[in-house]
């Protein structure tokens, strides 16, 4: 029942009683939950003015899972809260920072903490918020990042690909080490899975060595080049097949040949031809038994191909040499970390075109210039307030305010 400047939920006090000819209004019996009005959420508990014989409904509110994004419900006889992960916040845990998105051009937003975002940028775009146009003619990757995310290009489908092809490309190493343990070059494959009896071409670093696999459908044909050497400075890849055999050739070693088992003779692939890693990076994505862990690290350039021997060899894309979209792929040997000061300690973390500041203890900010404040979930040691308490900050400390039904100095007790 609604009266003037008020929501009564359930019934309404005596004095505000209404009669129609009905007769009178009976009370609501029952249980009343996710309670909203005009899309906004009301704690029916916590910010009712006042009430009368209401008590806890006999399913406990946890066994509804309330709390969003890995946040954990406690609950008694009298109360339930969500205990929030570090990046969220509220009472379903329900906000973070990338609900409101800073970042532009259409980046991946990356939650650094509740306040400060990282953003992943974009083909042809750098900057803390991407907001800065690059121009790449050689792409710099920096394979697998912090947060679970690989620098790629996608380019579109490699057309007449089935009996013939042949690749030429350029790499140059960022990392003599984490750089050749399990790191992927480029792959393409059948419907983008990649699993056994599926078609795919593949091609990477395994143990300082050059690997390349191709599956027609009936078997994976495989060719491990001998270990690189790491002299030089621009390593060179020159490799084909034709129907079943295939053949690779890298930087001065001798060409080695392979012949793929089974009857088949075409490849069939029709997801985008991925350099330097993928989208979103699934191991599922490519061959079983063969899978690469990792994005590459370094520089991939000149790349070319040509799906017939009377025919010239060609950038791939659509115009020529132009991908699909990208992510984090930067100008080879341009740091974007030279545009960017962070402040009080903070180091400058870039990968290929994201950059961000990585701040010390106590400071947060696109550039660390901002003070972490007591009760926030990244200070650390973290506030001591329980049960879903409110932490509010004091001029030496700070202190909890206690939700319904619990009390104490940090809300410990019911």
């Amino acid at each position: 029942q609604i009266t003037f400047g008020s929501i009564f939920l359930g019934n309404v006090p005596v004095h505000e009683e209404v009669h129609r000819c009905a007769g009178q209004i009976h009370g609501y019996k029952g249980c009343v939950r996710d309670f909203q009005v005009n899309n906004k959420e009301l704690f029916i508990i916590d910010e009712a003015l006042g009430g009368r014989n209401v008590e806890n409904c006999n399913v406990p509110i946890c066994d509804y899972h309330p709390c969003r994004n890995g946040g954990t419900c406690t609950s008694d006889a009298e109360n339930w809260f969500c205990e929030c992960p570090k990046l969220y916040s509220g009472k379903l845990c329900q906000f973070a920072t990338c609900d409101e998105n800073p970042c532009g051009n259409g980046a991946t937003c990356f939650p650094k903490s509740r306040r400060d975002a990282v953003c992943l940028c974009p083909y042809g775009r750098s900057g803390i918020l991407c907001s800065d146009a690059i121009n790449i003619s050689q792409p710099s990757f920096s394979g697998t990042d912090v947060f679970g995310y690989t620098s790629f290009l996608a380019y579109p489908t490699i057309p007449n690909i089935t009996f013939y092809y042949e690749f030429r490309l350029k790499f140059q190493l960022a990392n003599l080490h984490s750089a050749l343990q399990d790191n992927l070059i480029f792959f393409t494959g059948q419907k983008g899975q990649g699993l056994n009896g599926d078609d795919f071409l593949e091609l990477g670093l395994r143990n300082g060595r050059v690997v390349y696999s191709y599956n027609l459908g009936s078997g994976t044909a495989t060719i491990i080049s001998k270990p690189l050497d790491l002299t030089l400075n621009i390593h060179v890849i020159h490799l084909g097949r034709y129907l079943q055999k295939g053949w690779l050739k890298v930087d001065d070693q001798k060409n080695k040949t392979v012949t793929s088992p089974g009857r088949l003779v075409g490849l069939n692939v029709f997801s985008q031809f991925y350099l330097g890693g993928y989208r979103e990076y699934t191991p599922e994505l490519l061959p079983k038994g063969s899978r690469f862990k990792n994005g590459f690290q370094g520089c991939i350039f000149d790349v070319q191909v040509r799906t017939s021997m009377n025919q010239e060899f060609k950038s791939p894309g659509t115009p020529e040499g132009h991908p699909n979209s990208g992510r984090s792929v930067g100008q080879c040997k341009d740091s974007p970390c030279s545009l960017i000061k962070c402040r009080n300690g903070g180091k400058c973390i870039e990968g290929g075109s994201t950059v961000y500041c990585d701040c010390l203890t106590g400071w947060k900010g696109a550039f660390c210039t901002e003070t972490v404040s007591v009760c926030e979930p990244e200070h650390n040691p973290p506030h001591l307030c329980k049960q879903g308490g409110t932490c509010v900050p004091l001029p030496n400390g700070y202190t909890c305010h206690c939700p319904l039904g619990t009390t104490g100095t940090y809300c410990e007790q019911g």
